[in-house]
C-alpha cells in the first residue's frame, strides 16, 4: 500500500459543492484554498486539508508553490477521423462562411483509414490533450456515416476516451437519401454502435438534421439505452436547444444563437449548455451569451470540440483563457465550467466515479501549473502553463522542478 503526499501547494482549487466532502479545515465550495496538500492512495484522494496538518506518507512531492486544480473535463470531441481541412481553414480565414458540408471532406478520409490509423490518430490527440491538463476526454462517431464506418469508429473511440457518443446523425452523406439514412441510422447502425457508446447525438441544424428529424434519432437512441446529447444553435435558431432540454438532454453544445425563451428553458432545467469558444474563433460565429446564462441560472460547460474542419486544437487552456478574454466570464467561472460544468455535462459530477472536484474518496484526477494561480491561465494566454498532471493517482506528465521525496519521483 503506497501513499503519496502532495504538498507545497500555493492554491488549491477543488471545485467541491456543498453535497461534497472537500476536506479536513478546508470549507466547501469553489474558492482557491492556501496553503494545502493532499494525500492520494490507489488512485483517489483519501486526505485533503492544510499543508501543516497534513499526515506522513510513502513518498512526498512538493509542488514548490505552484496552483493545483482538478484535470479538464473536454466534454466535446471528435477525434476519431483522418485526413486534413487546413485548405477549408484558409478559406474561411479569408471570407467564405462556414457550412455544414464541410464534413464530407473528412468521411471519405476516414471511411479509407484502417481501424489502426483511425486509434493512433485519436491517441495522440489524446496524449497532447493529457499534456495540456486534460484527464477526462469525451469523443464521438460521426465521420464514417455508414454501418461499417460508424461501428468500427464507436470501436476506435472507446478504445481511446472515456465516453464515447454515437453521432451518426451528423450529416446525410453524400448520394444517399434522406429517408433511408435515417433509417439506417435509427436501425442497423445504433444496434451496431449502441454495445460501444454512452450517449446518442444529432447536429440540429440548417444543412443537417431538422428538430422532428433529431427527435427521432435522440429517441430512438435512449429506446436503446443510450444518452441524449444535442448540438444545437450553433449556425442560428435551429430549435436543438429546446430540443434538448425538452428530452432532458445531459448538454446541449454550441448554443451560439439563443432566444430569451432558449436561456429561460436551460435556466429551468438541468441541461448544461456546453460552450466552444474554440470553434466559435474557427467559424467566426458569434459567441454564446455565456453572462446572460449564468444571471439567469443555466449551467454551462466548456470544451475544446476538437476536429479536423472547425477547431482543431486540444487545449482546454486555450479555451479557459478565451471564455475569459473574449465571453466575459470570470477566471472562477470559466475554470469551473472546465471542471465541476462539464462533469455534469457529461453525467459525471457525483458519486464514486465523478470528475471535475478534488475531494476525500474522489478520484485523484488533478493538474499543477507553473504558476502560483489559476488566474495566469488568462493572465498568461497562450503560455505552456502545465507543470505535471496526475490521473487517477498516477503521474502521466512530468514536469520539471516538482521536489520528490521519501521514494521515486511519483
Amino acid at each position: 500500500m503506497t501513499t503519496e503526499l502532495i504538498t507545497g501547494i500555493r492554491e488549491l482549487t477543488t471545485q467541491a459543492g456543498e453535497s461534497d466532502s472537500a476536506g479536513a479545515g478546508l470549507p466547501a465550495g469553489p474558492g482557491r484554498r492556501t496553503d494545502a496538500a493532499l494525500l492520494v492512495e490507489h488512485g483517489r484522494i483519501v486526505w485533503l486539508g492544510p499543508a501543516a496538518e497534513a499526515p506522513v506518507a510513502d513518498t512526498r512531492t512538493d509542488v514548490g508553490g505552484r496552483a493545483v486544480l482538478p484535470g479538464w473535463v473536454d466534454t466535446h470531441t471528435h477525434l476519431i477521423f483522418a485526413g486534413d481541412r487546413a485548405a477549408e481553414f484558409e478559406a474561411r480565414m479569408a471570407g467564405q462562411r462556414y457550412a455544414a458540408g464541410g464534413i464530407n471532406t473528412t468521411v471519405a478520409a476516414t471511411r479509407a483509414a484502417t481501424q489502426e490509423q483511425l486509434v493512433a490518430g485519436a491517441a495522440r490527440l489524446r496524449r497532447e490533450a493529457e499534456a495540456q491538463g486534460t484527464t477526462f476526454l469525451e469523443t464521438k462517431t460521426g465521420y464514417g456515416l455508414d454501418l461499417a464506418s460508424e461501428e468500427r469508429s464507436a470501436r476506435a473511440a472507446a478504445s481511446v476516451a472515456d465516453v464515447v457518443t454515437f453521432l451518426g446523425a451528423h450529416l446525410v452523406p453524400a448520394g444517399m437519401d434522406r429517408r433511408a439514412y435515417l433509417d439506417l441510422v435509427t436501425g442497423p447502425m445504433l444496434a451496431a454502435v449502441a454495445p460501444h457508446a454512452d450517449y446518442i447525438d444529432a447536429f440540429c441544424e440548417v444543412g443537417a438534421f431538422d428538430v422532428e428529424e433529431s427527435r427521432e434519432v435522440l429517441l430512438a437512441g435512449r429506446a436503446a439505452g443510450l444518452g441524449v446529447r444535442v448540438h444545437g444553435n450553433q449556425l442560428g435558431f435551429s430549435g436543438g436547444v429546446r430540443l434538448a432540454v425538452e428530452l432532458g438532454a445531459a448538454s446541449v453544445d454550441h448554443c451560439n444563437h439563443l432566444e430569451e425563451r432558449d436561456i429561460e428553458a436551460l435556466a429551468g432545467s438541468a441541461t448544461v449548455a456546453t460552450l466552444l469558444p474554440a470553434c466559435d474563433l474557427s467559424t467566426r460565429e458569434p459567441f454564446p451569451p455565456a453572462r446572460r446564462l449564468l444571471v439567469a441560472g443555466a449551467r454551462i460547460a466548456l470544451a475544446t470540440n476538437c476536429n479536423p474542419g472547425t477547431s482543431y486544437t486540444t487545449s482546454m487552456p486555450f479555451c479557459v483563457a478565451t471564455a475569459v478574454l473574449q465571453m466575459g466570464l470570470t477566471i472562477e467561472e470559466a475554470v469551473w465550467a472546465a471542471t465541476r460544468g462539464a462533469a455534469a455535462a457529461i453525467g459525471r459530477e457525483h458519486g464514486a466515479d465523478a470528475v471535475g472536484s478534488l475531494r476525500v474518496g474522489g478520484w485523484a484526477d488533478l493538474q499543477v501549473l507553473d504558476a502560483p494561480s489559476v488566474a495566469h491561465l488568462a493572465y498568461r494566454p497562450g503560455v505552456p502553463l502545465t507543470a505535471a498532471v496526475w490521473r487517477r493517482g498516477v503521474r502521466s506528465r512530468r514536469g520539471g522542478g516538482l521536489d520528490a521525496s521519501g521514494g521515486p519521483d511519483a
